[in-house]
């Protein structure tokens, strides 16, 4: 839904949002309850595609929602190797 601006006599200016077959003319201030009229204002055209807009809306998202990992992906757990070696008994163990 494309949003429109709107400015109520009190001087206050604040956008909302209505589909394009229910456009008031004039709605009511959040503020001082009283009517304001639709202002023309400029389009919010973009040229992104569709990519980009997915990767702008997980970027978005993952700000306050961020993914939960629940173990390592891909990477193979290595275990402690052996050594046959004495003079490596003496090294501390982690």
């Amino acid at each position: 839904m494309p949003l429109y601006d709107f400015r109520c006599p009190e001087g206050t200016t604040f956008e909302t949002a209505f589909p394009l077959s229910a456009v008031p003319d004039s709605t009511m201030c959040p503020e001082c309850h009283q009517p304001a009229r639709r202002q023309m204002s400029s389009p919010r055209l973009s040229i992104a595609t569709s990519a980009e807009f997915k990767l702008i809306d997980s970027t978005k998202r993952s700000a306050h929602e961020p993914e939960v990992v629940s173990g390592r992906t891909g990477a193979t757990k290595q275990g402690t190797r052996y050594t046959s070696n004495p003079l490596h008994r003496k090294l501390p163990r982690p």
